[in-house]
């Protein structure tokens, strides 16, 4: 008999393969928010439009050695959680009472975005050094779930 998989592994594996249209050397990141079991964005981390991009000109944050959850203004790369919020605004339709599912956890300038953008739920897999982003979804009443990686 075949396991059918839950809503949240669904939606998280879908999270990991736009994770694989990344540009950033240091970290693939997919985001897809979902809306009534139906797919309204998504996004992937990588450089601004028409910038180029890290894979071809290298990684400044590699470069200059900075710390993973530190110093993200010094980073080319959009965050994939930013960006599926840019592309569902592009688009006109409405993330209201979303859940957003990531590879990764969002950094706290994604989870201020998050609770300005009225998503209801982030569920993510990896953890990100940035506890100010729990913080700051657990005093929006932003629910949170912490999904492991299946492993193989």
């Amino acid at each position: 008999m075949v396991q059918r998989p839950t809503l949240d592994e669904y939606f998280m594996e879908i999270a990991r393969v736009v994770a694989k249209r990344s540009t950033c050397l240091r970290n693939q990141v997919g985001a897809v928010i979902v809306l009534d079991k139906r797919i309204l964005s998504t996004g992937y981390n990588g450089a601004p439009r028409n910038l180029e991009h890290c894979l071809d000109i290298g990684c400044i944050r590699q470069q200059q050695n900075i710390a993973s959850g530190t110093r993200h203004e010094l980073c080319r790369a959009v965050h994939a959680e930013q960006n599926a919020i840019i592309q569902s605004a592009l688009h006109g339709v409405s993330i209201e009472n979303a859940t957003l599912y990531c590879t990764h956890q969002p950094c706290v300038l994604c989870a201020k975005m998050i609770i300005n953008s009225k998503i209801k739920r982030v569920v993510f897999s990896n953890h990100y050094p940035d506890d100010e982003a729990i913080r700051f979804f657990n005093k929006a009443g932003v629910e949170i779930v912490s999904f492991p990686v299946p492993s193989e």
